[in-house]
């Protein structure tokens, strides 16, 4: 097998032709934070702002529209939490095609309505995205309609390394890119194109380190299954790699790295605060990673931010997760004597040394605490490690008792 397995480097040129006109050509914006970080130039490949928000349409389009008039007669079927659902949605919408897409009960509500707008129907089953793709195998079977995998297939490949053709029109001397991945078609795509058309440009594939099959499947030599964990970066959150896309990184000998839930939701509040750019956790894998180690890339670098659907709740959840990993965020217990005046002069302390309090609870009762004590907990806004550290020891020197540092 060649370096890009079964995705030629033909397939990739004619899906790029037969997008133009279907999906954004995204902007290429450069960042001046990353940049100074890294001592290299860095720039943000924007596929949040594609269409659908997110990359997937490439892929979803190019393997549909290559589908036979036969095959197009019968319906597609997919099975996706988000992504992948509204990219069929949107793809089959406009090739005329009937688009069924099995989603978790639990899915997203502004995914499974976005999904819904674009056109598909959506049918909820089950508690997970196995249990929909269980039942989109099912469908399939019984009516005929294609099967459209979110990333194992060759075509799927192909559309998702147009974005590297852009990229080479965009940065002509890039060096490196890195791209997020979960069951790898848009990280094979890149390692693909780039081989076929600029095989100097290294790709380096960057997955949440609690849900990472690729550095064990690539040790391995072949595909291999990791435990399912939480994670907040769940469109990258896949257990097993796909064939077609393993083959093509694998031969590519393309680099996966991993990065911590911390480090994506610093990536994730970098890019709102400093790009002014909205992405999904999975989306910011890339800044993750220059954020976790600054200095092992040759520049130019691209970071491919691969999408930017992310309910409103979940983003509240992750920014404040990036502010207290940022250290612009303390959670602080302290117990208090029962008396007149304890909290009010608690709260000045804070003050004094320029915590901003933003809540506070004030608990009387509970198994741990003695008839003359309350527990206040208190969410500060702060200013940075040091001064969270200024703002506990602080505390100490006045006396005041932590209860999580007994």
């Amino acid at each position: 097998m060649t370096a890009t397995g079964a995705v030629t480097r033909e397939s990739i040129l004619d899906a790029a032709r037969m997008l133009e006109g279907v999906v954004v050509r995204t902007p290429v914006e450069t960042s001046r934070v990353l940049s100074e970080l890294t001592g290299q130039r860095v720039l943000l490949k924007c596929e949040n702002l594609q269409r659908a928000g997110s990359f997937k349409v490439r892929g979803a389009y190019v393997r549909m529209a290559r589908l036979s008039e036969e095959e197009r007669r019968h319906g597609v079927v997919a099975a996706s939490a988000g992504n992948h659902a509204q990219g069929v949605a949107v793809a089959a919408k406009n090739l005329g095609i009937h688009a069924v897409v099995y989603m978790p009960t639990d899915a997203s509500l502004p995914k499974v309505a976005a999904t819904r707008e674009y056109g598909a129907e959506v049918r909820l089953v089950g508690s997970s995205v196995d249990d929909a793709l269980a039942a989109a195998h099912q469908h399939a079977r019984a009516t005929g309609a294609v099967l459209i995998h979110p990333f194992d297939h060759p075509d799927i490949v192909a559309g998702q390394a147009t974005i590297a053709c852009e990229i080479l029109e965009q940065v002509p001397d890039v060096a490196t890119v890195l791209v997020p991945v979960g069951g790898g078609g848009l990280a094979a795509g890149l390692v693909a194109a780039f081989g076929h058309l600029a095989p100097h440009v290294r790709v380096v594939g960057v997955q949440a380190e609690r849900m990472a099959a690729y550095p064990r499947s690539l040790h391995d030599g072949a595909p291999a299954a990791v435990e399912p964990r939480s994670t907040m970066a769940d469109g990258i959150a896949v257990g097993l790699p796909g064939q077609v896309p393993f083959d093509v990184i694998a031969h590519g000998n393309a680099e996966v790295r991993t990065v911590s839930e911390e480090h994506l939701s610093r990536g994730l509040l970098l890019v709102a605060e400093r790009a002014k750019l909205l992405v999904e956790p999975a989306g910011a894998a890339g800044v993750a990673a220059l954020i976790a180690e600054p200095h092992s890339v040759e520049g130019p670098v691209v970071c491919v931010l691969s999408g930017g659907n992310i309910d409103p709740v979940v983003l509240l959840r992750v920014v404040r997760h990036g502010l207290a990993s940022a250290g612009r965020y303390l959670q602080v217990r302290v117990l208090l004597t029962d008396r007149p005046g304890a909290l009010a002069n608690l709260m000045l302390d804070l003050a004094e040394v320029g915590g901003n309090v933003m809540h506070v609870e004030h608990v009387r009762t509970g198994p741990h605490l003695a008839i003359d004590e309350v527990e206040v907990v208190a969410q500060v806004e702060t200013k940075g490690h040091e001064h969270c550290a200024e703002l506990l020891d602080h505390l100490r020197r006045q006396g005041y008792v932590l209860p999580d540092e007994r």
